[in-house]
């Protein structure tokens, strides 16, 4: 079991699909020392305990019926307290003994309504069973004759439960998790001044400036497993696989696992790498929160990485055609993640030209709106 996601929010591992299956035996236990001279008709509440109905019944070994009704109180991840009409009662219900299944009882104002329509039908006996009870926030004077297990008062999905209509189908349980991690792609083509930024940005919102090419440094200078495989492919003239600099980065975020966040710097540079960098955040129930941009004209940038040439003294600063190169380059491959990043609304663009102190505003309010 690992992190998913789920429309715009993440959920951790809460309970496997063996402990589940264990509390619904424990149930079907309980309510088959209540009936031995019974013979229940089973109520589901629909959409959240088909899954929980379902194997309750392949459980029940003796005689029993089941029927289904539906009532919806549920939006987003709250409890709107708004009941509407029951739809599906159309049994007969004088003198049975009647036991509604229940996926999950919070607040508990769903299940008065229903408890009330089913009381003045002249059942026998009405009876509740729920798979999770949360009585932190249990608001009603009802019995609950069958609790399978009582529960925090925090949302979760799976097992029929649902977040916006997704997670029904999975077949453990999930718990909303909120990610305590700011994480920035810092975006640029080259000479756009993505290293400055991130020096003065990390110590304004106290987060860790990971930048690709300190990583291979770091690496290649002390020798590690990744560093020596990394140099063997530059030695050779290749470019360094995906994997080996996912596993770099994997690496020193996890040697910073008590930071505040991220500042990814030089990564990722292709849509493969974005995918695993959301893969492994998403293990760790984080995410990118954005990808923020240095925009700057073509012609600007030129003029930049010449000046910076002359004091620099790297080639590729010197020569305008080989500039001009690197600039094709950036807009056919690593150009593309802006629409990765904008399909998910995490597209933030900044006017990358002024003072450093300028741009850093401009940038720092995008952030903070993150």
């Amino acid at each position: 079991m690992s992190t998913i996601k789920l429309h715009d929010k993440y959920f951790n591992p809460y309970l496997s699909k063996d402990k589940v299956i264990s509390v619904v035996d424990k149930l079907v236990q309980q309510v088959l020392e209540d009936c031995k001279d019974e013979i229940p008709l089973f109520i589901g509440i629909l959409n959240g305990s088909f899954m929980f109905a379902a194997d309750f019944i392949r459980k029940y070994p003796r005689a029993c019926e089941v029927s289904f009704v539906k009532m919806a109180s549920y939006e987003g991840t709250n409890s709107t307290g708004k009941v509407t009409q029951l739809l599906g009662v159309n049994e007969d219900l004088t003198g049975r003994t009647v036991v509604i299944l229940e996926d999950i009882i919070d607040t508990g104002n769903t299940l008065q309504k229903i408890y009330e329509i089913f009381k003045n039908k002249n059942v026998k006996t009405l009876k509740i069973a729920t798979l999770f009870f949360k009585p932190d926030v249990f608001k009603k004077a009802l019995p609950i004759d069958y609790i399978g297990l009582s529960i925090p008062d925090e949302f979760i999905v799976g097992y029929g439960l649902d977040y916006n209509n997704l997670g029904r189908n999975i077949d453990s349980i999930y718990k909303l998790t909120t990610p305590k991690m700011t994480n920035i792609v810092l975006f640029g083509p080259p000479g756009a001044g993505k290293g400055t930024q991130a020096d003065v940005l990390k110590e304004h919102f106290n987060l860790k400036h990971i930048s690709t090419g300190e990583v291979f440094r770091y690496n290649i200078k002390n020798k590690t497993e990744l560093g020596l495989l990394a140099k063997k492919y530059m030695d050779q003239g290749d470019l360094v696989p995906d994997e080996v600099t996912i596993k770099m980065l994997k690496e020193e975020v996890d040697r910073n696992a008590s930071a505040k966040g991220f500042i990814f710097d030089g990564f990722p540079r292709t849509i493969t790498q974005a995918e695993a960098l959301d893969e492994f955040l998403s293990e760790k129930g984080e995410t990118v929160n954005g990808m923020v941009a240095l925009e700057v004209p073509e012609d600007i940038l030129v003029n930049r990485l010449l000046e910076r040439g002359k004091v620099s003294g790297r080639s590729d600063d010197q020569d305008e055609e080989k500039i001009r190169n690197r600039f094709n380059e950036y807009n056919t491959k690593t150009a593309v993640l802006k629409d990765y990043y904008a399909d998910q609304n995490k597209y933030f663009g900044a006017n990358g030209v002024g003072s450093i102190e300028e741009i850093a505003k401009r940038l720092s309010k995008v952030i903070e709106k993150l």
